[in-house]
């Protein structure tokens, strides 16, 4: 069908099937802030920001937020600032350092770790919100003069991206730039009034989604914090949908700022985004849980192996979140060099082995009827299934032969097999709950498969 840029058409779009079954994409967050590569704290965002937004912001934990830090006074990564770079020392300095750096990066090897993590998509952030560009915009900052980087990252990532087989969705900064605007954010309501409102702005942002759009061909719109004012962001919709009918939207494209414009209020998105946050249970709207392995997106040196995802941790998430109708956008933090710590590697490759036995319980899935369940021995479980064959998840390793799951009734014609295990297992119903006879030998695994068909 052809778009037009009212909700009333682009509600007719639906959730392509390509991106219900990739489950797992990989986000990337590198930049300037990739140089200095520090933040203060080392808490989840909800820890963090339980202690009030004012002392959030000046302890921010995400290294990708320095510049904004930067600009709060007293604040852990001014005084880090000072003492590492000196006090004339700006944060536009840092690009020659990375500009500099990039040279070293290999975008095959990158993508190739991608696929052994078992990614589907990559998302790459073009533009955080210190506005520093990675790709040669026809657009260029009118605030600071060649603030972009001295390799086309976008182009190069992107044409990798393709050529191995994975998708490619473009992260952008639509309602922050500190670029435009030197004032920190400190507060809540720093939020909505930070971003840059004037109509020159507004056409900056446009010009980059149109340019992204057309010189690249992302597959994913991913909008971060909000929009700008004064323009009507489905005419943007409606473009990528009529480019792309099996594009897909993200939800954070509200337009924060009033205005005598009449535009929509922005309500239309293919899928939630909730950030280092997970779904008690099945939703109707597809979700993306969006998160680190440590605790920034952006490269954080002082995080250590404990402040990182084990790759058991990694896996048992990952098999909740698909179990409720979730995909996982993992973000890497690469260094400014374009190499991604060994400590993020090491729960990726982990995540990646066991999507080898197990992906088949993953890639492809759907929701079951309900998403956790329990064995008599008080394991965890939960359940995606594939047309006829449902998938049982164990969260733990069973400690007895003997495994009942309870409240659960199959056909007696069902078998079930255990992923990476060869033959059937022997089974049988007892009232509500059925028992089976596991191997005498169980390999060791984050989480077990149980295919039932």
């Amino acid at each position: 069908m052809k778009y037009t840029p009212e909700k009333d058409s682009l509600k007719q779009h639906e959730v392509p099937e390509w991106f219900h079954d990739a489950k797992l994409g990989i986000f990337i967050h590198w930049g300037l802030f990739s140089v200095p590569a520090f933040a203060a704290e080392k808490l989840t965002l909800g820890e963090s920001q339980k202690r009030g937004v004012d002392v959030h912001m000046k302890n921010n934990p995400y290294a990708e937020w320095y510049l904004n830090s930067l600009r709060i006074d007293g604040s852990p990564t001014q005084k880090y600032h000072k003492e590492n770079y000196g006090e004339d020392f700006s944060y536009d300095g840092f690009a020659q350092i990375f500009n500099e750096e990039i040279k070293k990066w290999n975008p095959d090897e990158m993508v190739d770790l991608f696929k052994k993590a078992g990614a589907k998509y990559v998302v790459l952030v073009t533009k955080h919100h210190d506005g520093f560009l990675l790709w040669p915009s026809k657009y260029p900052n009118p605030k600071k003069e060649d603030y972009y980087a001295s390799r086309d990252i976008v182009g190069e990532l992107t044409e990798v991206v393709k050529k191995k087989g994975l998708r490619m969705g473009f992260y952008y900064s639509g309602a922050l730039d500190w670029s435009w605007n030197p004032n920190p954010i400190k507060d809540g309501e720093g939020f909505r009034i930070n971003g840059p409102s004037e109509i020159k702005y507004t056409k900056y942002a446009n010009n980059h989604w149109y340019e992204l759009m057309d010189k690249y061909d992302p597959i994913i719109l991913w909008n971060d914090i909000g929009y700008p004012p004064n323009t009507n962001v489905y005419e943007i919709f409606a473009y990528f949908y009529n480019k792309h009918p099996d594009g897909v939207i993200n939800d954070r494209w509200i337009q924060f700022h009033k205005s005598e414009f009449k535009h929509p209020k922005v309500r239309h998105r293919d899928f939630a985004t909730p950030e280092y946050r997970m779904m008690p249970d099945i939703t109707e709207l597809k979700w993306e849980s969006t998160r680190g392995i440590g605790y920034s997106f952006g490269y954080n040196k002082r995080e250590t192996e404990k402040d990182y995802l084990k790759p058991d941790e990694l896996i048992r998430m990952f098999i909740d979140i698909v179990s409720k109708n979730g995909n996982l956008l993992l973000n890497v933090g690469p260094m400014a060099d374009g190499t991604i710590p060994e400590l993020q590697k090491k729960a990726i490759i982990g995540l990646g082995k066991w999507l080898e036995i197990n992906g088949e319980g993953i890639y492809g899935t759907r929701p079951w009827k309900r998403a956790e369940g329990k064995t008599l021995d008080d394991i965890n479980l939960r359940f995606t299934q594939k047309s006829e064959i449902l998938y049982i998840h164990l969260l733990d390793k069973p400690q007895a032969k003997n495994l009942i799951i309870l409240s659960i009734t199959l056909a007696e014609s069902k078998n079930i097999q255990l992923l990476g295990n060869k033959g059937d297992l022997m089974w049988k119903q007892i009232g509500e709950n059925i028992e089976m006879l596991l191997p005498d030998s169980l390999f060791d695994s984050a989480a077990y498969v149980l295919k039932v068909y």
